[in-house]
């Protein structure tokens, strides 16, 4: 494959977030993104730049990431529309996202935005259960891909913290919670592109502060569907009969229907099981389910959303879920809740191969940036990967005979494509870099 070819997808990809930045800060930007996807040692600035052989402009890209302007929206649209290209994005007709929180750890005190947090699912005996850490939640899109595991994308993140560690003077900021956090970001992954939306998260985020704000948003924001896990013992109850004209009962008139046995005993509510295969999980399975229209007390008695029991094959406890897109058949729903762990590998290949867990800025906006530009790297990897692929390029990536069942390259497997290149990639952006300083000088002399 030539590096003509690669170079020319990547720029095309790297071009949309040319009005985030100034003339001088997009070249960085295009230095930074690249050395981290072209560098296999630690991801700070200093060795990004030593993998793409500039060495000299250390100064320069420390000097961007530290005080240069940088318009995050900006950089959030611009990925949020190339992925509106991406084949998969339209799922059932909508726009999945998914969105969680996840742990970078730091090991000193004196680190901007750094708290100490508990750490529940520690399950190494020799590691602390209290860590520092930075908390970030992260949004990222979901892309359908046939008889295959769903393919993530992240788009963004905020960082939360503690309200007792909230960041001293000057550099002040105001506290959310995680749920919060959420809401902001789906919110604003809506705004940029318009259309029907879906976000997929765990049952942590199935609180009333996150769902109502989602299906009944104020000051005409967007509204956004939701799935994701039922409590066992949740509130449920009929839809409510509107009364027959000129009915007249005692007392205020009711807002909630007759309550339905807890999804825990699902197998008691109205209608029979239904039956069906669909790819959950790694694979097909045998999906046996029952789904009801209800009132959801956490959501509240004027919306009507369906809840889902489901026996999944090869694993013994029941499903318990609910979506506020009524329209959706019970078997897509565990289809679209089960695409959700594809957030989890996403944020494994953002520690390991993109450097998130090591990151090592101390102060504020370089913390930020560089985990922001860690989410467009992995992304903008996972775009050329299905570029390469609509030009009919599918015998580029690494098929080990250790491990018969890979049937999909790996955010790895793209990196090695790159780094396969690194020369003439190192001396195409060398090249294009000097173009772009000298089309600004011109500019500039106007």
């Amino acid at each position: 494959m030539q590096a003509t070819l690669l170079w020319f997808l990547w720029q095309d990809l790297l071009q949309p977030f040319r009005p985030a930045f100034t003339n001088h800060g997009f070249p960085r930007f295009v230095q930074w993104v690249t050395g981290l996807v072209l560098n296999v040692e630690e991801h700070t600035i200093t060795q990004s730049l030593i993998g793409l052989g500039q060495e000299e402009d250390w100064k320069h890209l420390e000097n961007f990431a530290e005080v240069g302007h940088w318009n995050q929206p900006l950089v959030e649209r611009a990925l949020a529309r190339l992925l509106e290209d991406a084949p998969g994005r339209l799922w059932h007709g909508y726009r999945v996202s998914a969105v969680d929180d996840s742990k970078g750890h730091r090991s000193s005190k004196k680190v901007w935005g750094c708290c100490t947090f508990h750490e529940y699912t520690a399950r190494c005996p020799n590691r602390a259960q209290t860590v520092r850490a930075h908390n970030w939640v992260v949004l990222g899109a979901l892309l359908h891909n046939e008889d295959q595991p769903a393919w993530f994308l992240p788009q963004t993140g905020k960082l939360y913290f503690r309200r007792s560690q909230l960041p001293t003077e000057p550099d002040v900021e105001e506290f959310y919670t995680k749920n919060e956090l959420a809401v902001q970001l789906l919110h604003e992954q809506a705004e940029a592109v318009p259309g029907k939306h879906l976000a997929a998260f765990d049952g942590a985020f199935a609180t009333a502060s996150v769902v109502r704000p989602l299906v009944c948003p104020a000051d005409d924001l967007p509204r956004i569907d939701f799935v994701t896990r039922l409590r066992k013992d949740a509130r449920l109850y009929t839809p409510l009969v509107p009364p027959r004209e000129g009915q007249k009962g005692r007392g205020a008139p009711r807002k909630w229907g007759k309550r339905l046995p807890p999804p825990r005993r699902g197998g008691q509510w109205s209608g029979g099981w239904q039956e069906g295969v669909a790819f959950v999980y790694g694979r097909r399975r045998r999906v046996r389910w029952k789904e009801v229209l209800c009132q959801w007390r956490v959501l509240g008695h004027e919306v009507v959303v369906k809840a889902v029991v489901a026996e999944v094959e090869g694993y013994r406890i029941r499903f318990c879920l609910v979506c506020s897109a009524v329209e959706l058949t019970g078997l897509q729903i565990v289809v679209l809740f089960g695409a959700r762990w594809r957030q989890e590998d996403g944020f494994r290949d953002l520690k390991q191969r993109l450097g998130w867990e090591e990151c090592r800025a101390w102060t504020k906006k370089p913390v930020l940036r560089t985990s922001w530009a860690q989410m467009v790297a992995m992304s903008l990897l996972r775009l050329l990967q299905l570029r390469l692929e609509g030009l009919g390029q599918t015998d580029w990536w690494l098929r080990p005979p250790w491990n018969k069942r890979k049937t999909r390259p790996s955010v790895l497997d793209v990196e090695r494509l790159l780094r396969s290149r690194r020369p003439e990639i190192q001396q195409l952006l060398r090249e294009w870099l000097n173009c772009w300083e000298n089309k600004t000088e011109k500019e500039g002399s106007k």
